[in-house]
């Protein structure tokens, strides 16, 4: 939490396999893009509730506050098998704030530049067998131009969290956790009224000393109106979901049982041929283990009455060659469900569509030391069925299952902590081929770097992180070439008396004007950027 960025989308931006695309800073629209999938093929989890907007399939990253997470969690690679339709590229689950016995509080309040301002509080604790946390956060800013030569767009939100757990003496535990994000964003054009929120019931029990049982319960909500200078169009999705899951302990091996049904719906403005859509599965995985070899195998299987069924299943194996050097190797399938808009959406939506297909090798290797480690891996997934936007046979543009993509990857991690020093570099080199053209998909950088860079001197902390990325294609046909980045992003911290401390940190200390997406010309042409150098000064009290 003290080390958290301004954004969400700053804490996934070159980490090994992911590329981030936003439409100007401040709460604009973001795409996460996991190991050259597109943005609505990453699932996006919080405390293990799916959030995402069933009318567009992608999350909403732009209104995610990160001051109220304690850490996120990256998992690369397919696992539909396990959550079923989106996570073909990967997943990433944000855990929000879960309260230890020594924690009681906090608030800070910060300020920065383009009229930025913050104040978060949060408290917590255990009670007996109860720990029970609350924090909520309330920013605004005037904004800065998103596109060129554009006006100052303004983004404000209000979020909180909540969660209680309750520990039973049988070793079972229940919990409730709610989180909530709303507020406004502008755009050049309009402006969006924006609400996301995720409720969660968890149900863990030991049935006996080898089967454990988990219920979860949950709603996802994500709602917003989109003013764009004349008209509102409102769009309220809402996914809830009941899960079930057996758990069998065999010695070291493990065999997980499991059911799930999903319904999805939608209301608004728009009047969609189908309003909603329920979703079935049973899914199961084992793990065994033979001293330094391990195996997993999933097995997976779901009913959409809107799209029909899918399979998809994987196998992995690991080896430790000794305590600090492992291989590991994987063959896994996933899909991706088509939205509400690709199948009803008025005029244009094909309701015969069926879901994306993928399937992926790796092969990885890694080392951990005493004070530093490394990992490397290399990867290949084959798409099928992509969805995209094509000339139907009444002459309109339509989503139709037309394109196959190749996409080739290797990824490269390191790091060092030594001394109070601690450092982190992440490389990633892909190639993201459309096979029916032979192109780069689009809005793909081929090679991107991070580097994190921080020491502990006392009362004193000092940080850093750049990233780069080379250039990337503004269109399937790559004729609109967008160019390569390197931002710089410095932070520094003071522990000045006992409770309090301040932050200050400045990103993009260069003041380079980054262009993220070219527009249309039926948008205004020019091109979206991000903002100049962001300045913001943070103080905090933690009590007792």
């Amino acid at each position: 939490r003290e080390k958290a960025p301004n954004e969400f989308q700053d804490l996934l931006q070159g980490q090994p396999g992911i590329f981030v695309k936003s439409n100007g800073s401040f709460g604009k629209t973001t795409s996460v893009y996991t190991r050259g999938t597109s943005s609505d093929s990453t699932l996006f989890l919080v405390d293990g509730v799916r959030l995402r907007s069933a009318t567009l399939g992608g999350a909403s990253w732009q209104y995610f506050p990160p001051e109220l997470v304690e850490r996120v969690e990256i998992v690369r690679g397919p696992k539909s098998s396990l959550y079923g339709a989106d996570a073909l590229g990967g997943v990433i689950q944000a855990f929000t704030l879960d309260p230890k016995q020594d924690r009681t509080g906090w608030v800070e309040a910060g300020a920065g530049n383009y009229d930025t301002q913050k104040t978060a509080a949060g408290v917590g604790g255990r009670f007996g067998n109860t720990r029970l946390s609350l924090s909520g956060l309330h920013r605004e800013t005037d904004g800065t131009a998103v596109v060129t030569d554009g006006d100052d767009k303004g983004f404000r939100n209000t979020a909180g969290v909540g969660r209680v757990v309750h520990e039973f003496d049988n070793g079972g535990e229940a919990s409730v956790s709610v989180f909530q994000s709303q507020g406004n964003t502008e755009y050049s054009g309009g402006d969006i009224d924006f609400m996301m929120r995720t409720v969660g019931l968890r149900l863990e029990t030991p049935v006996s000393h080898y089967w454990h049982q988990s219920m979860q319960f949950s709603e996802a909500r994500d709602e917003t109106d989109n003013f764009d200078g004349t008209d509102v169009q409102v769009f309220d999705t809402r996914t809830r979901t009941a899960r079930w899951i057996n758990t069998l302990t065999f010695g070291v091996h493990e065999l997980a049982l499991g059911a799930e049904l999903m319904n999805d719906e939608v209301d608004g403005t728009t009047d969609y041929e189908e309003t909603s859509r329920t979703n079935t599965a049973l899914f199961s995985q084992l793990r065994l283990n033979f001293g330094p070899a391990d195996v997993q195998l999933s097995l997976r299987g779901d009913d959409n009455e809107a799209y029909g069924n899918n399979t998809t299943g994987g196998v992995a194996l690991g080896y430790a060659f000794d305590a600090s050097h492992r291989i590991r190797a994987s063959y896994g399938t996933a899909f991706k469900a088509p939205t509400f808009n690709d199948l009803y959406y008025p005029s244009s939506g094909n309701p015969d569509l069926e879901a994306e297909e993928s399937e992926t090798f790796e092969l990885g290797f890694s080392g951990h030391y005493p004070v530093w480690y490394w990992d490397a891996a290399v990867f290949q997934l084959n798409v099928d069925n992509l969805i995209d936007w094509q000339p139907g046979p009444s002459g309109l543009y339509q989503p139709m299952n037309v394109d196959e993509a190749r996409i080739r990857g290797v990824e490269l991690s390191n790091g060092v902590e030594t001394n109070g020093w601690r450092a982190d570099l992440a490389l990633t080199f892909l190639d993201p081929e459309n096979r029916n053209t032979g192109n780069d998909l689009e809005h793909r950088s081929t090679q991107t770097l991070r580097l994190d860079l921080s020491k502990q001197l006392g009362e004193f902390s000092l940080g850093g992180t750049f990233v780069a990325a080379n250039h990337r294609f503004n269109d399937a046909d790559n004729e609109e070439r967008l160019p390569g980045y390197g931002t710089l992003d410095l932070r520094a911290g003071w522990d000045f008396v006992p409770g309090w401390s301040a932050k200050l940190s400045v990103d993009n200390v260069t003041d380079n004007e980054r262009k993220t997406a070219k527009r249309s010309v039926y948008s205004g042409g020019g091109y979206y950027i991000t903002a100049g150098r962001t300045a913001m000064l943070t103080v905090r009290y933690d009590f007792q």
